[in-house]
């Protein structure tokens, strides 16, 4: 007897609309990804030749109709960023577009083909690069060169103050940046161990190392000097790594602060940051800066050291979704309305 082909029929019908259901699930959900990742803003590559400097970038500009715009330069913190930190600067981008802002920045040298080698800079080599860009941009059609203002965060508190005294700026936006090399690292150490529960012999053992590697710092040590004192172990240290280290060691931008007195500067701090010691990063900016001109400081309670919500940094599955399906979502509350604000405020 011929087996029944209904069953089959059945087992076939059900399987076909499991994979359409699949495949138009996973179209919607693409969709979902491509339109929260449009932004409201053009945004075209940039070659920057000026002073020397060869880097290569992202301008972005608003839909507004508008001839010319101001324009909000990025300076980037610690590693090998590129121009738009992995798409994370986009929602800041857009905010800054919506304020009637071009934004700027650029790989950093050696950086997804750049070239250079970031690395091998000091904070000043920095600084000047950065003015190379707003020189730059000064002399094109599209930007209003009196309304130019830089944006940095965590490392680039020791770049931002720099840069003004090369040349003018229209504000500041800092965010948790750091005042001294050698107070953030020691406090960046305790406060990782504190959060990693460390006990008392892990803390002493590890302060200890941080201390005989400041001595080594302090009398210019090589790098092999470096790992000879560790036993042989570099514990992914580098040697140009090493370099970079040595040679900005004691940044201190205490006295750099000064250039922006006069300037309106927005302090952003977190209320979790395990780099930055924002008490002490606040109490230097109040020093340096009160009475002479406007600094606002706004605190993030539910923000890490990024600005990312903290809930959602501690988490790197919860970290990526958020950034392919609602990567605005990402930011602690009110954090890309108050840059908006900032840059709305009167003056600017």
């Amino acid at each position: 007897m011929r087996p029944s082909i209904k069953p089959r029929r059945r087992r076939l019908r059900i399987a076909l609309w499991s994979l359409v259901t699949v495949l138009a699930l996973t179209a919607g959900l693409g969709g979902v990804v491509v339109w929260q990742n449009c932004y409201a803003m053009d945004e075209r590559r940039v070659t920057i030749r000026q002073g020397g400097h060869t880097l290569h970038g992202v301008l972005t500009t608003p839909r507004d109709g508008r001839a010319r715009h101001g324009l909000v330069v990025y300076i980037h913190g610690d590693g090998p960023v590129d121009a738009t930190h992995e798409d994370g600067y986009k929602p800041m981008w857009e905010a800054n577009a919506r304020a009637g802002y071009a934004s700027l920045s650029w790989h950093k040298p050696g950086v997804a083909g750049a070239p250079g080698d970031w690395l091998g800079q000091s904070m000043a080599d920095r600084a000047d690069e950065a003015a190379a860009a707003i020189a730059w941009a000064r002399a094109r059609p599209d930007i209003d060169g009196r309304r130019i203002g830089l944006w940095g965060a965590s490392q680039a508190g020791w770049v931002l103050p720099k840069v003004a005294a090369k040349t003018p700026v229209s504000f500041v936006v800092a965010v948790s940046p750091a005042i001294n090399w050698l107070r953030q690292g020691r406090y960046h150490l305790l406060a990782q161990l504190r959060a990693d529960g460390a006990s008392r012999s892990r803390v002493d053992a590890e302060v200890a190392e941080s201390d005989a590697t400041r001595r080594l710092l302090r009398r210019h040590a090589t790098f092999q000097e470096y790992v000879r004192a560790r036993g042989g172990d570099a514990d992914g240290m580098t040697a140009a790594r090493w370099g970079f280290i040595s040679r900005n060691h004691r940044a201190d931008a205490t006295e750099d602060l000064r250039a922006l007195r006069g300037v309106p500067v927005l302090l952003v701090l977190a209320g979790h940051d395990l780099n930055v010691d924002t008490a002490d990063t606040e109490r230097v900016y109040r020093k340096v800066l009160a009475g002479h001109g406007a600094l606002t400081v706004e605190r993030y309670p539910d923000a890490a050291h990024s600005l990312v919500k903290r809930s959602i940094e501690r988490s790197g599955t919860r970290t990526t979704l958020t950034a392919l399906f609602a990567p605005r979502a990402l930011f602690a509350d009110g954090f890309l309305d108050g840059q908006r604000r900032f840059l709305r405020s009167p003056g600017r």
